[in-house]
């Protein structure tokens, strides 16, 4: 050992019914290293580590890797379309109140239509009687 400057060791991790691969450094002289245990597959392109995952119980890896990774999925695809249906209820409610509010404008407009047609009236009304009232004072004075 005090000739090797770096011990590199390969493990198999039996978890859950699978055996998979990990690499770790047992001795690093001189430098510092990491000292977690990270996973590794063979592909037909040669050796690639695997990201490594944390979960509620610790590191992950071979299938519980996947399942967890699945369900992080699962809820952000879940937390996405919450969003969107939240998004769309605001939406909906947006166009329900414009139109109360249209509405409302409009009944605003129609009794204001109505009130200014009132007093136009009044003054016509008004108009008319003082003629009226003048007509007869001028047929009174005439006598």
């Amino acid at each position: 050992s005090s000739l090797v400057d770096v011990w590199i060791a390969l493990q198999d991790i039996e978890l859950n019914g699978e055996r998979n691969r990990g690499i770790y450094v047992l001795k690093s002289r001189g430098m510092k290293s990491s000292n977690q245990v990270r996973e590794f597959v063979i592909t037909d392109k040669g050796i690639e580590m695997v990201e490594m995952v944390i979960g509620p119980n610790g590191v992950l890896i071979g299938s519980a890797r996947k399942a967890y990774e699945l369900e992080r999925l699962k809820e952000e695809l879940s937390r996405k379309h919450a969003i969107e249906r939240k998004n769309k209820e605001i939406e909906r409610r947006k166009n329900i109140l414009d139109n109360q509010i249209r509405r409302l404008t409009s009944e605003f407009e129609m009794e204001k239509e109505a009130l200014n047609s009132e007093e136009a009236e009044d003054r016509r009304i008004a108009q008319i009687k003082e003629e009226h009232r003048k007509e007869m004072m001028k047929g009174r004075k005439t006598r």
